[in-house]
């Protein structure tokens, strides 16, 4: 089989380098996005898709773009293993790529303001572009240079720098789909997931609390044992050479518990926060049934709608609750009833004020949520 024209192949190399670059700089764009999801896009948006003056569904245009991208990403992956090896024919799929959808996708992300569809889901969805096109680069390096069609290990190679160009494909394909799923749930679908990631979040604190509180104390509670421990290791045939593992063992299995006479009263504290903390968890359930997945759609058809900027603000909160709740964790471990007291206060306030963000419905209106939210708050406000 005669070998491709040089020129078609010095005009494919060409064209994947100028490709690359630009990937390379539009990884850059999304970044910036990522890192402020609230700044407001250049009036110069790059890669508008339309001369109509209608704006953009930012979201539709990311799901279409990612479709596009997984399947001339396909094509790019088939035509690199299959002979005959045809430089021109990657080239055109290569050139509609560069034309359409890879543009298209950071256009996505820069219509997705933080006025219209909220800074939280910007900035997943500026993130998750964003490796789509770190995967497009990588699958484009994959393009062979001298005229031939990859050889097996090139197209199914495992390891780490040296993937083949299938596996490249596939992780390509997972990010594609990781936007388009994200543009399918819409908004009131990415907080709904989000906010059951936190809840199961505070359900694994919940669980850790539990299980502490649940050991039994140690008879020494004045640690005078603690020297001889060190010394029977010590005093071990080898002991110089203890296994490290059984040191970290002996490390994690030395953390306090309650004492049996509990002078601080560490226990009656620790009740009261796993109860609210479940009722907390129930909370997070509760609102991604009645208020997540009763969004209305984004963005708002009113101009001053204050959905967008009370949803991020309800995100900060939900998000930052599992974090408090492992702060409040920690202070139990150590046995400080001051900052026990102290994140303790931090936590219930915010879950009062979380909740009294999604008090209301979307429309600003009281409904049957309204009425439980009161009772949440009022159960999370009791001390004993």
């Amino acid at each position: 089989m005669a070998p491709p024209p040089a020129d078609a192949l010095r005009s494919l190399d060409s064209l994947i380098r100028t490709a690359s670059t630009l990937l390379r700089q539009l990884q850059a764009v999304l970044a910036e996005i990522h890192k402020d999801p609230s700044a407001k896009p250049p009036p110069d948006t790059l890669g508008s898709t339309s001369t109509s003056s209608a704006p953009l569904d930012a979201l539709a245009l990311a799901h279409d773009s990612a479709s596009l991208v997984r399947a001339h990403g396909t094509k790019v992956s088939l035509l690199i293993i299959n002979e005959p090896f045809t430089p021109s024919a990657i080239s055109s799929v290569v050139r509609e790529l560069v034309a359409g959808p890879v543009p298209a996708i950071v256009s996505a992300a820069q219509a997705c303001t933080s006025e219209k569809y909220t800074a939280t889901l910007r900035r997943e969805l500026a993130s998750r572009c964003r490796r789509v096109l770190v995967e497009l680069h990588e699958l484009l390096q994959k393009v062979p240079q001298d005229g031939k069609a990859l050889a097996v290990d090139q197209k199914l190679g495992f390891a780490p720098g040296d993937r083949g160009s299938i596996p490249a494909t596939g992780i390509l394909w997972a990010a594609c789909d990781h936007v388009i799923n994200l543009a399918r749930g819409g908004v009131g679908g990415f907080y709904a997931q989000k906010t059951g990631e936190w809840r199961d979040m505070l359900k694994d604190v919940l669980e850790e609390m539990k299980e502490w509180g649940d050991e039994e104390p140690n008879d020494h509670e004045d640690g005078s044992d603690d020297d001889n421990g060190v010394d029977d290791l010590a005093g071990q045939p080898g002991g110089t050479n203890v296994d490290a593992q059984d040191m970290i063992d002996d490390l994690m299995s030395s953390q306090p518990t309650i004492p049996r006479s509990d002078p601080n009263r560490i226990r009656p504290r620790l009740e009261s926060s796993l109860r609210r903390l479940r009722l907390i968890i129930l909370f997070y359930e509760a609102a991604i049934k009645r208020r997540f997945k009763k969004l209305p759609a984004l963005p708002p058809t009113a101009a001053e709608s204050n959905v967008p900027s009370r949803l991020d603000n309800v995100a900060q909160v939900l998000q930052r609750l599992p974090d408090r709740f492992e702060d409040l964790a920690g202070a139990f471990y150590e046995l400080q009833p001051r900052e026990i007291d102290e994140a303790m206060e931090q936590c219930f306030a915010d879950a009062v004020g979380v909740s009294e963000l999604l008090a209301e419905n979307w429309d600003g209106a009281a409904d049957e949520f309204s009425a439980w939210v009161k009772k949440f708050q009022v159960e999370i406000s009791k001390t004993a």
